[in-house]
């Protein structure tokens, strides 16, 4: 498994009853796939996962696989409260076909950090797959210390890190105590450019989703050392990025789907599309973006 590059954390496409629109989705893969990407992140927050049903999760994922056929890896994101629930799905994964799993700590429940790091344990253990710990204590209300790392460097199959901690610093922190022995990816778009400066070798992105050319164009300029070149796209797309720390970021980032040819708006009840001023707003920052949109 290589985890550097770019990966899109992609939306679930739906059409207007609220069923799956496949045909949209593989349109929007395989603009990602043309545009470089390194891999694809199934069933995160972007992909709406928490609306989804069992069946409809193992759909896209046999799909995904079939329709990437190896170009790329395919992950699948665990986000559960049961251990036994987060074991079903990295045995399921592995069944589908997927090359790896992102996973987060425990949800709903507040565990501690001898209970996070056992789950992440019995997950490993559980599967050959390669598993990425996501890191996200901002949202997701647990963090995970470079000393439960430690604990975690014990399996071999826990090998990398979205880190979305938003401490900057936090790179060095992890590359000055364990080396290379686990990948840093940056899980923040609006820290992305910093990150990768400071070492993290790949990006996991929602901005990615509609704007696939540019984040690919970022990342390896950052790769080849022309920064200059690479600050230049990031300022432009600064705007757009910062709809991915939003809590409606699904409907922001679909909507920049929308409006790039390359997805709907639609969205699973709770969540709502957008109305009003907001949508207004959410709208102007996404058309100026596309209408300013720098030459690659």
């Amino acid at each position: 498994m290589n985890w550097k590059g770019v990966f899109p954390a992609v939306t679930t496409k739906f059409h207007p009853d609220g069923s799956l629109d496949m045909d949209l989705f593989f349109k929007n893969l395989d603009f990602q796939l043309e545009s470089g990407v390194h891999g694809i992140i199934l069933g995160g927050t972007l992909g709406e996962s928490s609306v989804l049903s069992q069946e409809e999760k193992i759909t896209l994922t046999r799909e995904t696989v079939k329709h990437i056929n190896g170009k790329v890896p395919v992950i699948l994101n665990i986000a559960e409260g049961a251990t036994q629930d987060a074991v079903f799905w990295a045995k399921k994964a592995e069944e589908l076909g997927a090359s790896g799993l992102m996973i987060l700590p425990p949800m709903r429940y507040a565990a501690d950090a001898r209970e996070v790091v056992t789950y992440f344990k019995a997950v490993a253990n559980s599967t050959s797959l390669p598993m990425m710990i996501y890191n996200n204590p901002v949202d997701y209300k647990t963090l995970v210390t470079v000393d439960m790392f430690a604990e975690l460097a014990e399996c071999p199959n826990i090998q990398a890190i979205k880190e979305s901690t938003r401490d900057i610093s936090n790179v060095t922190r992890m590359i000055n105590r364990f080396g290379d022995r686990f990948q840093i990816l940056c899980g923040v778009d609006t820290l992305a450019m910093e990150e990768l400066l400071m070492g993290a070798v790949g990006w996991v992105a929602g901005l990615v989703c509609a704007f696939p050319k540019e984040t690919v164009a970022i990342y390896n300029l950052v790769q080849e050392g022309k920064i200059e070149e690479a600050r230049e796209i990031y300022r432009w797309f600064l705007p757009l990025l910062e709809l991915d720390i939003h809590p409606k970021l699904v409907q922001y980032i679909k909507l920049a789907e929308h409006h790039c040819g390359i997805g709907s708006e639609y969205v699973r009840a709770p969540r709502l599309t957008l109305i009003g001023e907001e949508r207004e707003r959410i709208e102007k920052i996404i058309l100026d973006g596309i209408k300013n949109r720098p030459l690659l």
